[in-house]
């Protein structure tokens, strides 16, 4: 076999060092080619064209991990950004706010101011989703945060915790500093929100809490939030600073809710009634249900106490049902039982706004009539004022489905509210109970009588007849009378009397007060 290259040609020893460059990762390096222009020369060349292939596909390899690696940070730092913002209104969640706390409190551990902490809840922020939907509930947000942002410095960072609950956090910050902040901002969602032409009103309830030294961001925010609901039970749209006072009254009222909840359980509520009478016979003609709390160590505890706690908590509905089931089995008893069955009157219960917002409670409703085979038209439902006026489509529904299913309907508390007039005409009730509040000024106040008497044709004029509450003596009862008012009910006649004491009065007495 003819021997193709010359053992001792150097460009051998050129080509093989070429190729170890070439497999050591050198792909920019060449061989250089001879003038011979032989077959080793197109070897060498053949290799020189593998070394640019290698390196132009090398070349793109980079350029794609480069242009991946970029995507991937870009998704990456996207992620992060999605991981610490809202994804409605564009503000910081939970989790920034968090670390932020602790980056501010750890500026103050080395010698800076500590920071303060401004928790917001919207007021009645449920009702606008009830009534006009969570698409306006969404946009209202939306503006709230603007707002809020629009009040802060730049530094100061605003974040959604969830819901309708904001806060903000204000590094290095004094307690008038802070003040001025909530004040600010306050003042700016007392004004209203135009949505899809809807005028919203929306105010809020704010919390103050400078932090301590070392405090941890969940301690906090537990005591923002503890002074944002001290400044709801102030009356809302106020700033309420933390108070440790604060702290052992939620720590009450965190008590106080499974003490309730096992009450209502068990067997430690209880009714008392109170009658409704007709002003022309003194005969009874309601009677009004009204639930206690027999606490095992604090006694009788009044319904002012334990209402609005079962109302925050979502007790409310489980605290109604008892309170339907039991009265209504009582107006069986009374009305089956010798002694009292000469007694023809109705029952009437207090109903929350919540029960209205539940499709069951019409269901509840029927049940509690069928066991005890009693007329629906025997029991009277009452509602305040601003449960009504407020409602949306299935508070309207539920009342609708009520009264076709034959119960009374009544507004407690009439007069309390500002759009009484222009919703009396609309709503699906039977009567009207006025306000003790106009009552009271009979006798002291000249103008009261015609007030009472124009009260009195209003309510006539829409069609339905009131029951006048907070009767405390016989002229107040002697001036409705001879007004035409149809019926009464306060302490002239009795006060809330227990099932024992009250059977006793029905057994002796036809007329009230006896």
């Amino acid at each position: 076999m003819t021997k193709m290259f010359d053992d001792r040609d150097p460009r051998l020893g050129q080509l093989l060092d070429g190729i170890v460059r070439l497999a050591a990762g050198e792909l920019h390096s060449r061989i250089a080619i001879s003038e011979a222009r032989d077959e080793l020369d197109a070897v060498i060349m053949g290799t020189n064209l593998l070394a640019e292939d290698l390196q132009m596909i090398y070349q793109e390899l980079e350029q794609r991990v480069e242009s991946r690696t970029e995507m991937l940070e870009a998704a990456h730092r996207e992620l992060q950004r999605m991981a610490l913002t809202d994804s409605l209104t564009g503000l910081y969640n939970r989790s920034a706010l968090v670390s932020a706390v602790n980056e501010a409190q750890a500026q103050a551990d080395n010698g800076g101011m500590p920071p303060a902490l401004l928790l917001l809840d919207l007021d009645d922020f449920k009702s606008i989703n009830d009534s006009l939907g969570h698409s306006i509930g969404d946009h209202v947000l939306i503006e709230v945060g603007k707002r809020i942002r629009a009040c802060v410095r730049e530094e100061d960072m605003v974040a959604r915790l969830g819901g309708d609950e904001f806060a903000v956090l204000l590094p290095a910050s004094t307690p008038a500093q802070a003040t001025v902040v909530g004040t600010r901002i306050l003042d700016a969602l007392r004004g209203t929100i135009d949505v899809d032409g809807k005028t919203i009103r929306c105010g809020a309830s704010l919390g103050l809490r400078i932090a301590d030294r070392g405090e941890t961001s969940e301690a906090l925010l537990m005591e923002a939030d503890i002074a944002m609901y001290a400044s709801k039970a102030d009356g809302r749209s106020k700033l309420r600073v933390f108070e440790p006072a604060m702290l052992h009254a939620r720590q009450l009222r965190n008590q106080l809710v499974g003490e309730l909840r096992q009450a209502i359980a068990g067997s430690q509520l209880v009714l008392f009634y109170q009658p409704v009478i007709e002003l022309a016979t003194g005969r009874i003609e309601g009677v009004e249900a009204l639930v206690r709390w027999q606490h095992p160590t604090r006694g009788l505890i009044m319904p002012d106490e334990f209402i609005p706690v079962a109302e925050e908590t979502g007790l409310i509905s489980a605290l109604g049902n008892w309170v339907l089931n039991a009265a209504v089995e009582q107006l069986r008893r009374w009305r089956t039982a010798p002694e009292t069955s000469r007694h023809d009157f109705s029952m009437r219960i207090n109903i929350s706004a919540a029960d209205l917002q539940r499709l069951e409670f019409i269901e509840d409703v029927r049940d509690a009539l069928t066991a005890s085979e009693l007329d629906p038209a025997l029991l009277v439902l009452e509602l305040t004022e601003g449960a009504i006026i407020q409602g949306n489509e299935l508070d309207r529904y539920t009342l609708a489905s009520l009264r076709k299913l034959g119960v009374g309907l009544e507004i407690d508390d009439f007069g309390t509210g500002y759009s009484s007039i222009s919703y009396l005409r609309r709503l699906p009730v039977d009567r009207v109970k006025v306000d003790r509040t106009l009552l009271s000024a009979l006798g002291s106040d000249p103008a009261q009588p015609a007030l009472i008497a124009a009260i009195l044709q209003l309510i006539r004029a829409c069609g339905l007849e009131a029951v006048w509450e907070g009767v405390e003596n016989a002229e107040q009862a002697e001036h409705l009378r001879s007004t035409g008012c149809i019926s009464g009910q306060g302490y002239y006649f009795s006060r809330p009397l227990p099932e024992a004491e009250f059977t006793k009065r029905l057994a002796q007495h036809d007329v009230w007060p006896a």
